[in-house]
């Protein structure tokens, strides 16, 4: 690739970047109904149809938002529950003890996917089916972990823990910061045994 391309390319790249980042940090905070074309242009500074180049349509960009953002999620997700690599039950107590810590954090407004759902809940929606993609393999992996915990019921306990952790977002963007999410991590202690 001759140098002119390849420069060409890294600020295609950027710009792209410099979209979603400035589009998601908007859509999370205020809703995708609330956040329109020209305010992300705007925000993010580059012009429209730049946007347009990357992304198509707004739907286009909710997607691309959404799937950074279970991206995000899974690698938080993971360092959660690095530290108890031996341990299945620590480890979920640890998921829901990063999960109080997130969601008392200034910049926590929630969850995109919750959001995402309420916003559009036509299943036929592309940002509907993103989210729901990414709520059920939640469910799944809780069961997993469950499973790996050697509970009696791994289903019930996974079905159990993902309505906590929904709460818990809901929480947060009910309440704001007085959120009363910080003793989810105890619930967890009581369904887990640990």
């Amino acid at each position: 690739m001759s140098r002119a391309k390849s420069e060409t390319s890294s600020k295609s790249t950027a710009a792209r970047d410099q979209i979603l980042a400035t589009a998601g940090r908007l859509f999370y905070q205020w809703g995708y109904h609330a956040v329109g074309v020209d305010t992300i242009v705007a925000e993010s500074g580059v012009a429209k149809m730049t946007l347009y180049r990357h992304f198509p349509s707004k739907d286009d960009l909710i997607v691309a938002y959404l799937q950074q953002a279970n991206t995000d999620f899974w690698q938080w997700w993971e360092q959660a529950i690095a530290p108890f690599d031996d341990d299945p039950r620590q480890q979920l107590i640890g998921l829901f003890e990063a999960t109080a810590s997130l969601a008392q954090m200034p910049f926590c407004f929630g969850c995109a996917f919750q959001m995402t759902a309420g916003e559009f809940p036509d299943p036929t929606h592309p940002g509907h089916q993103v989210a729901l993609e990414h709520k059920r393999a939640v469910i799944q992996r809780l069961i997993e972990m469950a499973a790996a915990a050697g509970v009696p019921n791994p289903t019930a306990l996974g079905h159990h823990l993902y309505l906590l952790m929904e709460g818990v977002w809901a929480a947060r963007r009910m309440f704001g910061a007085a959120s009363p999410v910080q003793d989810v991590a105890s619930a967890v202690r009581v369904l887990v045994g640990g």
